[in-house]
């Protein structure tokens, strides 16, 4: 059975990038927190990682202390979830490692509390194989760094209870992040699926003498990557269609694209899945007409192109 008693104590298991980063995060959402990591000089890194992310969030008016809050660093994982209302465990992306991880946080956690893994490609159902409480598992994923980026990605293993994943999903939520629910297990989630499918055809662009490695960045960057920051594939492709939204659009450039038959060709779909993806859209929607939505793009890309010209490039 799942304690759904509020959260005042996190536990952080995996001090690294990411688990500095979650500790940053939710001191500056006002929860106390505990941290370990095996590492002998984890706790030096944190604490100057948790220092240097404070800084950030406070410019970003996330956090208003001068400095960040106090939390507990622990040798062993079993003093460190001791008293956890929920945990994250971060440890590296090595599934052996993890199945141990978890088995030995699950031996420790007080019942019912929920178990937030961290991977950024691995599914629950392998990794909560030695534990006795599966049912509290939970796949929990974010962006890094996730004291910026707020996406979780979340999904439940096939013994978890999905009281879990819900309880999951509104900690995060009521604490400043954007969770995704998916509907079963897959590997790399959503968004590292995304990023591998656009990294390995970047790679096949350059390696078959299309183009370089910086015409691939510039593409990205002044193309479709100043969009993504607003707006999904499924709205830029609807807007794509005009006033006439993603029906439009599969009549538009649907013949031309079936003529294609290399690895870029789109997906031909059946006139059910069309309807499917037309009423998904429209749900985004919310009402909103597709030239509302284009508005609101443009009002937000001009300011994105006067912040560009003011930061510059990186590179």
């Amino acid at each position: 059975m799942i304690d759904t008693a509020p959260v005042k104590r996190i536990a952080i298991v995996g001090a690294g990038t990411i688990g500095g980063g979650f500790a940053a995060h939710f001191l500056s959402r006002g929860l106390a927190v505990d941290v370990t990591d095996p590492a002998p000089d984890g706790e030096t890194k944190c604490r100057a990682f948790v220092a240097r992310a404070w800084e950030q969030l406070r410019e970003l008016g996330l956090a208003s202390a001068p400095k960040a809050p106090d939390f507990a660093y622990h040798k062993t994982v079993g003093a460190c979830v001791a008293r956890a209302d929920f945990v994250q465990e971060n440890a590296p992306e090595t599934e052996a490692l993890k199945i141990e991880v978890l088995a030995e946080i699950d031996a420790a956690l007080p019942a019912g509390k929920v178990i937030a893994s961290s991977t950024s490609a691995l599914v629950m159902s392998r990794l909560a194989v030695k534990t006795r409480h599966p049912e509290r598992c939970v796949l929990a994923h974010p962006i890094h760094p996730p004291y910026l980026l707020p996406l979780m990605e979340l999904a439940g293993g096939d013994r978890t209870d999905p009281e879990a994943v819900e309880f999951a999903r509104a900690f995060y939520a009521a604490h400043g992040l954007k969770p995704v629910v998916l509907k079963k297990e897959i590997y790399g989630h959503i968004a590292n699926r995304l990023q591998y499918v656009i990294w390995n055809e970047a790679v096949r662009l350059v390696l078959q003498g299309y183009c370089t490695p910086e015409d691939v960045d510039i593409a990205v960057t002044n193309g479709p990557g100043m969009r993504w920051a607003f707006l999904g594939p499924f709205l830029t492709y609807a807007l794509a269609g005009g006033e006439g939204g993603l029906a439009r659009t599969f009549e538009m450039f649907g013949p031309r694209d079936a003529m294609s038959t290399d690895r870029a060709a789109r997906i031909q779909l059946t006139p059910e899945q069309r309807q499917m993806l037309i009423e998904g859209v429209d749900e985004m929607l919310k009402g909103r007409s597709m030239r509302e939505i284009a508005a609101e793009r443009d009002t937000r890309l001009i300011a994105l192109i006067k912040l560009r010209r003011e930061l510059g490039t990186i590179v």
